[in-house]
């Protein structure tokens, strides 16, 4: 074919017709079998070589072939036994909009490119303010991710904190952020990449929910300054990756105003508590904070990525990124909120808000409690099913959708202590290669959990206790091929030494002497 017969064909209108229609079509019947816990397997097996191989003769087929394939072989997050990774089933609605947003590809660097774009974005960014409980001078961006929001945070906190022209002439400062050691790698992570090297992350003690110690802030401020290094914020999570806890964000409110710090605020799991008034009280105190952010794709139902990055004094957001493009803007100095790269690394950026505005525009901001509050008291539902069950221990009552737990065995047959890491790490590979549920596992203090986020509203009770019905199972057969292995181990072992103990009579009847 021609050139311009190949591009025609790509862009012929019928053509896009037809294939968006079949595959709406199969999205819809995906939907309706896996939200009743129907179909293939939850997380559909295979190995990295496997997958790479399937995808090499996917290459000779066509979009149809290749669309149907990522279906059958993709996790299937509305599946009621889904329960791995912090990451919400989207809202069918929320899909739609990735579709036109792709579509019209706007890409909302300047104003002009990302017209209708833009003023979603203001629209969600003030409702996220609102419901943070900061007023009208707050504002802020979406942008890709909490790992891109963190450091964004950051960076506005070096510039808020830091001598200017001294910053500018070097990348040596020792600049220091303090957090909790449950905090998320991403802000170790900004640290770096913002040249702070090893002692740019201050890891405060947590307590036995592993909330940040705030008692024991102002002694790890003291050390850092006696070693030299320049403490400019604190992070507190709200909702801790590995066991979802919330830290006292009043606490470490205070002592920021005392020591002049930037509080900023991680808040990508379980900021999105604000949405409840039911659980609004766990983010009690992030209105103080300078800087907060919430991922939209873990709790609120949008299709990844989708944070929300606020700012309290919503100028800090233009200085963090203060510099000249005379080809973009030219007036250097306005704080336009309709020029967003402005404040973004990125400039080229998708239609983040549209996700989000056509979820509040379809069933208003009362979904997003709804899946708050149900996802909530699933998780406590867990905990008690868990905490019921004498073969179960859990790890500590969950404050978010996240559950950690670990089989240790009936009280007649106890799990050794020093056993019951790689009995449940054992216990997570077998699942995940069945594929029945999907859940995954953490490491606290040298023990190894298992591990839920519970993020499908359609999970039930029941589902749950399948699960540990399923655990116990899996427990039960690879304990008894432990047993069976040892015995054989120990029936080989003593036939070795018998076999030694018979060559040494016969050696010794050979040569009584010992010669």
């Amino acid at each position: 074919m021609k050139p311009e017969e190949i591009l025609k064909e790509a862009y012929d209108p019928e053509r896009f017709r037809q294939a968006g229609h079949r595959l709406v079509d199969e999205l819809a019947d995906h939907l309706a079998t896996t939200l009743k816990g129907e179909g293939p397997a939850v997380l559909p097996w295979q190995t990295p070589e496997q997958a790479y191989e399937r995808v090499q003769k996917l290459a000779d087929t066509d979009a149809e072939t290749v669309f149907s394939a990522t279906l059958a072989h993709s996790i299937r997050l509305h599946h009621p036994h889904c329960a791995g990774h912090q990451i919400t089933p989207t809202a069918p609605v929320a899909a739609l909009a990735g579709l036109l947003s792709d579509m019209v590809n706007n890409g909302m660097g300047v104003y002009e490119v990302g017209l209708l774009g833009t003023a979603f974005e203001r629209h969600v960014v003030k409702t996220v303010a609102q419901q943070f409980g900061m007023d009208d001078q707050a504002d802020g961006i979406l942008t890709s991710g909490g790992t891109l929001g963190n450091l964004t945070a950051l960076l506005a906190a070096r510039r808020a904190k830091s001598d200017m022209k001294s910053l500018e002439q070097s990348s040596s400062n020792p600049f220091s952020v303090m957090v909790s050691d449950q905090a998320h790698y991403c802000i170790d992570r900004a640290a770096r990449v913002m040249g702070w090297g090893n002692q740019g992350v201050i890891q405060v003690p947590t307590n036995h929910r592993f909330q940040l110690d705030t008692e024991a802030l102002a002694r790890s401020l003291e050390l850092a300054r006696q070693a030299g290094r320049k403490v400019i914020a604190v992070v507190g999570n709200a909702g801790s990756t590995a066991t979802g806890s919330f830290d006292d964000l009043n606490g470490i409110a205070d002592f920021c105003e005392r020591e002049n710090l930037w509080f900023h605020v991680d808040g990508a799991h379980g900021a999105a508590v604000a949405f409840s008034n039911k659980h609004r009280h766990l983010v009690s105190g992030i209105e103080r904070a300078d800087s907060a952010v919430v991922d939209f794709h873990k709790l609120l139902l949008t299709p990844a990525l989708a944070t929300a990055l606020i700012f309290r004094d919503g100028r800090e957001a233009y200085r963090t990124f203060a510099q000249k493009a005379e080809y973009l803007w030219s007036d250097q100095e306005s704080q336009a909120w309709y020029e967003l790269a402005r404040r973004t690394f990125e400039c080229t950026k998708t239609m983040y808000g549209l996700k989000i505005f056509s979820i509040l525009a379809e069933h208003g901001v009362a979904i997003f409690e709804a899946n708050i509050d149900c996802l909530h008291e699933r998780a406590d539902q867990f905990a008690t099913l868990v905490s019921q069950s004498s073969d179960f221990q859990l790890l500590l009552p969950p404050q978010t959708n996240i559950v950690c737990f670990r089989f240790i065995g009936s009280p007649q047959d106890r799990v050794p202590e020093h056993a019951r890491n790689e009995l449940n790490q054992s216990i997570r590979t077998e699942l995940t290669q069945q594929g029945s549920f999907y859940i995954v596992q953490t490491n606290l203090q040298q023990t190894t959990w298992l591990r839920t986020t519970i993020s499908n509203s359609m999970t039930t009770p029941d589902d749950l206790q399948q699960l540990l019905e399923k655990i116990r199972n899996l427990a039960s057969t690879q304990i008894q091929q432990s047993k069976l292995k040892t015995e054989e181990a120990e029936v080989l072992s003593d036939k070795d030494e018998r076999l030694l103990d018979r060559t040494g009579d016969e050696l010794a009847e050979e040569d009584p002497a010992g010669g």
